[in-house]
């Protein structure tokens, strides 16, 4: 029975750091692309 409690609680732990991972990694691109993005838009913006 501690057995499969531990190999569940592993489980759900890799399942749970895929998820975080995955959305930190996500967001580490939006805030890459997307400040510079708003950059170079709100340089041009000035010259209007």
């Amino acid at each position: 029975m501690f057995r499969f409690i531990d190999d569940l609680a592993g489980s759900i732990y890799d399942i749970l750091l895929f998820i975080i991972r995955s959305v930190s990694y996500f967001l580490a691109g939006m805030i890459i692309v997307a400040v510079p993005l708003y950059l170079i838009v709100w340089v041009f913006g000035m010259f209007q």
